[in-house]
C-alpha cells in the first residue's frame, strides 16, 4: 500500500482554517505552528507552504544568533565564573554583558513577547505569558544591577532560556513541514491542466478552473484531472497512489473515476462531478492537513500545565518578594529572590519536551507513509493489539516485481530464465 492512514478512533479533529498573511505582520509565536497551510496548490487550499517556510528560517536564525551570543554571556556570568573557578571580569564587562543580553532578549525574545500579548487579549495565560514574564522580569532586575542595584544579574538564565525555547519551537515547525511532504505528494497527483471538451474543440484548462458537467479528456498515460463519470470510452486505470490497489482497474463508460489516477491504453471522455476543490484528493489533504493543526492529548495537557505554572509562579513570585520585604530585607535582597522564583517556574524541559515528542512521532509516520487522520486517534493507537483486514489484495506496495523464479523446464536455470527475459 502506497500511504495508509489511522482511522478515527476518537472525534477531535481541529478544523479551523488560517489564511496567509502579509510577512511582515506574521505572528511567529504561537505554539501550534501547524495551524500553518502547507503545499503549492490554490485549489487544494494549501497556500501557506511558503509561509511556514519562511517561519522556519526565521526561528532557525535567531536560534542560532542567540546561541553565538549566549557563549560569551555565560563567560562573563559571575556565577558561571565562580562555578567553574575562574575570574574573567574586567572593567567594562558588565557593559558588554548587557549589550549582548540586551541583542538576546529584543531580538530572540520577539516571538514570545508576541505571544505574551497575544495570550493577555484571549484572555489565556499559558507558556509564551510565562517566559514573556520571567525573561522580562530578569532582564529589568538585572540591568538595574548593572546601574547599581545591589545582588547577581540573571542575564545567563535569560539567555540559557530564550536558547531553549527556541529551539524547542524549531523543532516543532521543522517536525510539521516534514511531514508536509506527504501533503505535497498528495498535490502532486493533481495534474495542473486538463483537456475540456469544447463543442467544436478541445481546450486545455488550468484543473481548478473545472466545473460539475464540464466534460474532459483524458488521453492515455495521462493523469485523470477531475472526479466524474466515464462519458465516452473505456480503460485500465492505475489507482494504487490513491486506493493502494497494484492492479489497473477497468473502466466502462457510467463508472466512477478518481482524480490523480493515472490512465492506460485508452482515451475516456469524463463527465466531471464536482470543482477540484471538493475531489477526493482534495478531501484527503484536507484530511491530513487538518490532522496536523490538532493537538495530542500530550499537547493539550503540556497547555494546562503551562497555564497552571504561570498561575503558580506570579503567585510564588510576588508571594516571596512580600514574605522578604515585609520581614525587613532590602528591596534588592527581595527582589532578587522573586526574580529568582519566576525564572526557576519557568518550564524549559516542557518547552522542549513536547516538540521533540511531536517531531519523533510525526517523522517516523511520514517515514513510513502513514497519514495521520486524528492526531488523539493516533496517540491511542499505542492500545492496539489486533489489526483485522476485510478483504485480501489491497496490502501491497503498490508497484509490480517479481516475487519467485520457477522453470518448468529442467535444461532452463533460473539464471537462464532471467537472461531470456531481460532480452
Amino acid at each position: 500500500m502506497k500511504m495508509d492512514k489511522v482511522d478515527d478512533v476518537s472525534k477531535n479533529n481541529s478544523t479551523k482554517k488560517v489564511e496567509p498573511k502579509d510577512d511582515s505582520k506574521m505572528d511567529h509565536s504561537k505554539m501550534d505552528h501547524s495551524k500553518m497551510q502547507h503545499g503549492s496548490n490554490p485549489s487544494m487550499g494549501m497556500e501557506g507552504h511558503n509561509h511556514h517556510a519562511m517561519m522556519i528560517a526565521d526561528f532557525k536564525k535567531r536560534f542560532y544568533l542567540v546561541l553565538i551570543f549566549t557563549v560569551p554571556i555565560m563567560l562573563l556570568s559571575t556565577m558561571i565564573q565562580k562555578f567553574i573557578g575562574v575570574d574573567w571580569e574586567f572593567s567594562g564587562s558588565k557593559y558588554i554583558l548587557l549589550a549582548l543580553s540586551s541583542v538576546v532578549f529584543f531580538y530572540g525574545g520577539w516571538p514570545f513577547f508576541k505571544g505574551l500579548v497575544t495570550e493577555i487579549k484571549t484572555k489565556n495565560p499559558g507558556m509564551m505569558f510565562l517566559i514573556g514574564f520571567a525573561i522580562t522580569a530578569a532582564y529589568i532586575y538585572s540591568f538595574a544591577v548593572v546601574f547599581g542595584l545591589k545582588g547577581m544579574d540573571f542575564f545567563w538564565e535569560l539567555a540559557t532560556l530564550i536558547l531553549i525555547m527556541l529551539l524547542g519551537h524549531w523543532i516543532e515547525m521543522k517536525s510539521v513541514a516534514g511531514a508536509s511532504k506527504e501533503l505535497e505528494l498528495l498535490v502532486q497527483l493533481m495534474p495542473a491542466d486538463a483537456h475540456m471538451v469544447m463543442p467544436d474543440m478541445v481546450h486545455d484548462v488550468k484543473t481548478e478552473t473545472l466545473k460539475e458537467n464540464d466534460v474532459i479528456l483524458v488521453k492515455p498515460g495521462e493523469k485523470v484531472a477531475a472526479d466524474g463519470l466515464i462519458l465516452e470510452g473505456e480503460s485500465y486505470l492505475n489507482e494504487s497512489m490513491i486506493t493502494g490497489e497494484s492492479k489497473p482497474v477497468q473502466k466502462i463508460k457510467g463508472q466512477k473515476v478518481i482524480a490523480g489516477s493515472i490512465n492506460g491504453n485508452g482515451s475516456i471522455k469524463v463527465t466531471v462531478s464536482h470543482a477540484s476543490k471538493d475531489s477526493y484528493i482534495s478531501q484527503l489533504v484536507k484530511l491530513v492537513d487538518n490532522a496536523q493543526k490538532s493537538k495530542s492529548k500530550t499537547q493539550l495537557l503540556a497547555d494546562t500545565t503551562a497555564k497552571w505554572l504561570t498561575i503558580i509562579a506570579i503567585v510564588a513570585g510576588i508571594g516571596t518578594f512580600l514574605f522578604w520585604f515585609l520581614t525587613g530585607e532590602t528591596l534588592a535582597f527581595a527582589m532578587e529572590r522573586m526574580v529568582t522564583v519566576i525564572v526557576i517556574c519557568c518550564p524549559h524541559a516542557l518547552g522542549l519536551a513536547v516538540p521533540l515528542v511531536v517531531a519523533k512521532s510525526t517523522a517516523i509516520s511520514a517515514k513510513n507513509g502513514l497519514l495521520i487522520k486524528d492526531r488523539i486517534a493516533f496517540e491511542n493507537s499505542r492500545k492496539i493489539t489486533t489489526i483485522v483486514f476485510d478483504k485480501t489484495g489491497t496490502l501491497t506496495v503498490g508497484k509490480f516485481e517479481v516475487s519467485k523464479i520457477v522453470s518448468l523446464k529442467k535444461e532452463l536455470t533460473e539464471d537462464e530464465i532471467i537472461r531470456i527475459a531481460s532480452a
